[in-house]
């Protein structure tokens, strides 16, 4: 079954539709070369930008198999942010989102990964791309006050806070900060937030950071993973509107908003914007990006 899906994402990804057997040719490449010859991969990316991927690294695999895991997601940032900006990845995993931002466009970053193995790898990739100046990298996770929680350590891209009453069989306890004190008064244009299903605690604990007018986009994931602290996706939303952003998708090949729904059914993630004509004129005058042969 796991096969079956990954075979139907690379055929139904947006990037793959002029080049599907040359796709699913890289997806055998990968998956032989990665059981000959074990370990780390050096994987070119996009603009100069690599990748340190290993087999069963989901998240980072997909960006071989497809150029953009997260498509619209990932298209977004590239297209919205600039060398100028600041960008915080809450929940940067290996860093994918971050190099995008800080490799590929120039921008600054702060990124955040509380589990210490994939923060270790989330390092890794910076130096590979000489980002460590410009970087800021975190072995904390976020919430709305300082303390310590438990986070789970076998559960790769799907990591998260030890819910109450919930077990698993490898945690860590890891200090928490809030955003606002670790940003001390730094601006971000542009933040992503995973950290399944931890969201409101890390929004309580960024009131400042989200009222300031610099930040004009959040892109967060909403799967409904929120109900295990039990929090709601509509908290979410609402705590969002409550500082003036709307739910918006993202139109890649046309780099054009639409204003969205978000409801209880809601899975994946959702791009809050605010400022929505400052956000256009951004998206129309950022340069044309090649990802795997098509021109973004």
């Amino acid at each position: 079954m796991a096969l079956l899906n990954t075979l139907s994402f690379i055929a139904r990804h947006p990037l793959n539709r002029p080049r599907k057997l040359a796709a699913f040719l890289g997806f055998v490449k990968w998956q032989l070369g990665s059981r000959l010859v074990p370990g780390d991969t050096a994987f070119d990316w996009i603009g100069g930008a690599r990748l340190l991927v290993r087999a069963g690294e989901e998240g980072v695999t997909g960006n071989i198999y497809t150029g953009l895991h997260e498509f619209a997601d990932m298209a977004y940032v590239l297209h919205a942010i600039s060398r100028e900006d600041l960008f915080v990845d809450v929940g940067a995993n290996v860093g994918s989102y971050s190099v995008l931002a800080c490799a590929v466009r120039g921008a600054r970053g702060f990124c955040f990964e509380p589990v210490p193995a994939t923060y270790r790898r989330l390092v890794d990739n910076l130096r590979l791309n000489d980002l460590l100046e410009r970087v800021v990298p975190l072995n904390v996770g976020l919430g709305e006050r300082d303390t310590e929680l438990v986070f789970t350590t076998g559960e790769n891209c799907m990591n998260h806070v030890l819910a109450s009453g919930e077990s698993a069989t490898a945690t860590i306890s890891v200090p928490v900060r809030t955003l606002d004190a670790v940003l001390a008064g730094a601006r971000p244009a542009i933040m992503k937030i995973d950290v399944e299903g931890f969201e409101l605690p890390v929004l309580r604990g960024a009131a400042q950071t989200l009222a300031d007018a610099t930040l004009h986009s959040v892109v967060m994931e909403l799967n409904g993973s929120g109900t295990r602290y039990g929090f709601s996706d509509r908290e979410l939303v609402a705590c969002m509107q409550g500082h003036g952003f709307s739910p918006y998708e993202y139109l890649p090949f046309s780099r054009t908003l639409r204003m969205v729904a978000v409801d209880g059914a809601t899975t994946g993630n959702v791009l809050f914007v605010r400022d929505v004509e400052r956000v256009r004129r951004l998206l129309a005058s950022a340069p044309k990006i090649a990802v795997g042969g098509v021109q973004l």
